[in-house]
């Protein structure tokens, strides 16, 4: 089940992506294709959810989780404002992401060394 969670992560993902290079090209089609992928990507978020003990884990992931609502909150920007309101709070969630991501991955290294 796993497996299929980090996959199904990975191509919303992608969906996401591909909806913002689309802005591009299909201006009317855009903010479905990255709600789809946006959605994906969240749910695959909190599901996925690291079971370790450590606060500063449990913290990183709850950020994390709330770059997603970031992510979506974009995307309801995109069909409710027209203009360009809705890269603020793409950035801040694309930030928030990347952040964690980089920063759970250190900690859990931490901590399987410090269980070695």
């Amino acid at each position: 089940m796993k497996k299929i969670l980090v996959i199904l992560n990975g191509v919303g993902a992608c969906v996401l992506l591909a909806g913002l290079v689309l802005r591009m090209f299909l201006p009317d089609v855009y903010a479905y294709v990255f709600m789809c992928g946006t959605v994906l990507f969240a749910l695959t978020q909190f599901l996925l959810r690291p079971r370790h003990k450590g606060v500063v884990i449990r913290r990183l992931v709850a950020q994390q989780q709330l770059a997603s609502l970031f992510l979506i909150g974009a995307g309801v920007l995109m069909f409710t404002h027209y203009n360009n309101e809705w890269i603020a709070i793409l950035l801040c969630g694309a930030l928030m992401e990347l952040y964690t991501v980089f920063r759970i991955s250190n900690e859990v290294g931490k901590l399987e060394d410090k269980n070695r």
